[in-house]
């Protein structure tokens, strides 16, 4: 996730509330989040433009569904950023966002009802090892499952099977389970492949 100036105006704005603030000792990404933190400024981060990359690509515009929730994306932005940050929006996909809305930038608009943001280290450790599984065993097979999936080159939640592939990583550890009981057996995960259901 990141927050970009829309318009010279707006980043104006914002250096002259950078100017106003205590910044002695912050790095710029820290000087940058806690600006937008403060209720003061809130006006600048509903005029930012919020940009959500996926495997460095602009893919999306977000935008909260519900005006209370700008909150959630200062949260997202982080003081301390790490490659290993992740961020996962649940919303609705709208339109192509006109040239003016984030300096010429046009991509889809997403309007969020939630945002997730953890780090994948945090992750893995959340999932629960299984109880016949040793937990040095299951981390690494967690971690592959996991990659893949987030490594698919054209996974932007745009369609039914990534939208699956998606929740499963997130929401449902019994895949890790079965690789992990897989691995044990000697098998290797080659590749992940979404079917429809015979029930749906």
């Amino acid at each position: 996730m990141e927050a970009r100036f829309p318009r010279l105006s707006v980043e104006k704005e914002f250096a002259q509330a950078i100017g106003r603030a205590e910044t002695a000792g912050q790095t710029g990404q820290q000087a940058f989040y806690n600006a937008l933190s403060k209720p003061e400024n809130r006006y600048l981060v509903r005029q930012m433009c919020w940009v959500f990359t996926i495997q460095g690509l602009e893919t999306y515009l977000i935008q909260p569904r519900d005006s209370g929730d700008f909150d959630r994306l200062v949260e997202a932005i982080r003081p301390q950023p790490s490659p290993m940050d992740m961020d996962v929006i649940v919303g609705v996909r709208g339109p192509i966002a006109p040239p003016e809305m984030c300096n010429g930038l046009m991509v889809p608009i997403v309007a969020f009802d939630q945002i997730y943001s953890f780090d994948r280290d945090a992750l893995i450790k959340a999932i629960p090892c299984p109880e016949k599984t040793k937990p040095e065993a299951f981390k690494p097979a967690a971690e592959e499952v996991f990659d893949r999936i987030m490594q698919m080159t054209d996974n932007a939640g745009a369609t039914d099977d990534h939208r699956a592939l998606n929740y499963l990583a997130m929401r449902y550890p019994v895949i890790y389970a079965k690789a992990a009981e897989e691995f044990a057996r000697d098998f290797s995960l080659t590749g992940l492949e979404v079917r429809p259901s015979p029930l749906s």
